[in-house]
């Protein structure tokens, strides 16, 4: 059975990106201030600078602490961060999270955590034009070497992980200064 689970997409400017399926063009989405977990997300701060203050994405921030990939983030990417709330950490086993953050499975949630990182700045607008140009998918390569595959219903815009799982996308066009 697939997981539905909610996220946020962090990160999102305007860039072009490669598909399988061809080129997505250029978003031309005006960049604004967001509010995410109560907070207002600067497009002036970097995506750590951001998510420290979101009280949705507190235990992503503790694993990109744990994982040693606040440098990373915090550096010029661009990135696009496929970001857990607390609420989809909330949804795995008693005890994972725990567990992934403890220093002997530093690398075990660094992979983990880069499967929720694409290389670039992607807008939802341009990700609905590569979905609607795949016929109904749009699929990327993350930082850590697998793909994730967009898709949409109705009005919502959704991200299949390799194992078939769904997340639905709750908060988009993040515009952060580093992606």
């Amino acid at each position: 059975m697939k997981k539905l689970t909610k996220i946020a997409m962090l990160g999102l400017c305007s860039v072009s990106m490669l598909f399988a399926n061809g080129v997505m063009a250029q978003s031309t989405s005006k960049t604004k201030t967001v509010m995410v977990g109560g907070a207002a997300m600067y497009p002036t701060k970097n995506i750590v600078e951001n998510a420290v203050n979101s009280k949705d994405h507190t235990t992503l921030v503790a694993a990109v602490k744990a994982a040693g990939l606040v440098e990373t983030l915090s550096g010029k990417g661009p990135f696009t961060v496929l970001a857990p709330t607390n609420a989809a950490f909330n949804k795995l086993p008693k005890g994972t999270v725990d567990n992934l953050v403890k220093p002997e499975n530093k690398a075990m949630l660094t992979k983990i955590l880069t499967y929720h990182v694409l290389a670039g700045n992607y807008s939802a607008k341009a990700i609905w034009a590569a979905v609607k140009k795949g016929n109904g998918k749009a699929t990327m390569k993350t930082v850590q070497g697998e793909n994730v595959t967009f898709w949409t219903k109705g009005n919502d815009l959704y991200v299949r992980d390799a194992k078939g799982n769904d997340a639905k996308v709750t908060i988009a066009d993040v515009n952060q200064s580093n992606g």
